[in-house]
């Protein structure tokens, strides 16, 4: 029997095995978090990240040599730190908790892939904040703030075509007439240019999961095979329109502006707190001035110190946008069981707690819980009471 679109659904209790694994996630966060704060201090105050330098000058001998074959130095030993953690969280424990698919070989394929892109990307930017830092040290962290959302963008720009793929295999919808349903929705949500991919995540994982990326002409929505394989096709058309939302309701684009205000808030308190540390263990760094390379784990340091404090906001802001593309998901597809049934379908699949608690909301949640994602798919139908809708102008009746 297909159920009406009013249909109840009740939030289920997490199994044994998702609280066990909730738990853990925590304790994961915890110590990944104090190793963002460890690990940048150990290289200051032992004085590695000076002996680096030192190497990367003896072999580079110009300033932008000096400044790649450093970040090379400081990215590899920090991987290998966190290797053991890494590879036991990424690896180890998803195969333990019946949730990966992932071979060894892939799982070290795909840290090397990362490793050799985050080179990349850092060889190409390293330079930019380290030249204002020397030619304007007052208004440097401004200038890379503002440097730095082009930069978003092109980042944003080029993931879809020249990174994601690096990963997965990206195509075509594999069933041609649920990807025309998408399409028609795509076009009701008033999205030009829609283009649905499907990606060979089943590879990696049993977890199901969608997403948008990109932007002008690289813009696409990505569904997981697990999910197309796990959903029906009323639970994915309310994804598929959740996803739209995003672009329709322009998340996108305020993210990036709030990023690049984000980015000039952490450069402005790293300049402003640096040169007392500076002075203070300067001798113990090694360094004497911010525009040295030896100074990128004070920057971390400090960086990763604000943006733990700064968190809060952040996840708040997401979760506010989440719940707006629950919303037009919801609005655009006027099926309530579709959504409160994929949400429940998602915490069965990913091990989800559905009501985690505040404080796992407050410092770790960019979404709503699932719980409450669900009583919202209940609960909202204003197109039954009469009430406005918040976003009906916004696609075609």
């Amino acid at each position: 029997m297909i159920p009406p679109p009013d249909t109840f659904v009740a939030v289920p209790e997490p199994t044994a095995q998702a609280l066990q694994y909730f738990r853990g996630n925590q304790l994961l966060w915890l110590v990944n978090t104090l190793l963002g704060l460890a690990i940048p201090a150990l290289f200051l105050f032992t004085g590695w990240s000076a002996k680096l330098r030192d190497a990367a000058k003896r072999m580079g001998k110009a300033w932008y040599p000096t400044l790649v074959l450093y970040l090379v130095f400081f990215t590899v030993l920090t991987s290998l730190i966190t290797l053991p953690l890494d590879f036991w969280s990424g690896f180890t424990r998803q195969h333990d908790y019946g949730m990966s698919n992932q071979t060894l070989a892939k799982w070290w394929k795909d840290f090397g892939i990362g490793m050799l892109v985050s080179l990349v990307l850092g060889a190409v930017t390293i330079w930019v904040p380290y030249l204002l830092i020397r030619k304007s040290p007052k208004r440097w962290w401004l200038w890379t703030a503002m440097v730095a959302v082009p930069g978003i963008c092109g980042l944003i720009l080029l993931q879809p075509i020249a990174i994601d793929p690096l990963f997965n295999d990206f195509g075509p919808m594999k069933d041609k007439d649920l990807e025309q349903k998408i399409l028609a929705l795509a076009d009701r949500a008033g999205i030009e240019g829609s283009r649905v991919y499907e990606v060979a995540k089943s590879e990696d994982t049993k977890a199901v999961n969608a997403y948008v990326t990109g932007f002008m002409d690289t813009k696409r929505i990505v569904l997981w095979d697990t999910t197309i394989a796990k959903l029906d096709e009323r639970q994915l058309l309310f994804v598929m329109g959740h996803e739209m939302g995003h672009y329709v309701l322009g998340h996108i684009w305020k993210t990036i502006a709030i990023a690049g205000l984000g980015i000039a808030f952490v450069l402005w308190a790293a300049h402003r707190l640096s040169r007392g540390l500076i002075d203070r263990f300067g001798d113990r760094f090694g360094f004497n001035e911010l525009s040295d390379v030896a100074s990128l784990p004070l920057i971390l340091l400090i960086a990763n110190l604000i943006g733990f404090v700064a968190s809060p906001a952040a996840l708040a802001y997401s979760r506010w946008q989440e719940h707006d593309s629950d919303r037009f998901g919801l609005e655009i597809t006027r099926d309530n069981w579709a959504g409160a049934s994929a949400f429940v379908k998602l915490q069965e699949e990913n091990l989800g707690v559905p009501r985690p608690g505040l404080l796992y909301k407050v410092f770790r949640a960019g979404h709503p819980p699932l719980g409450e994602r669900v009583d919202f798919c209940n609960t909202y139908k204003p197109w039954a009471t009469g009430e406005p809708m918040r976003h009906a102008g916004r696609f075609k009746e």
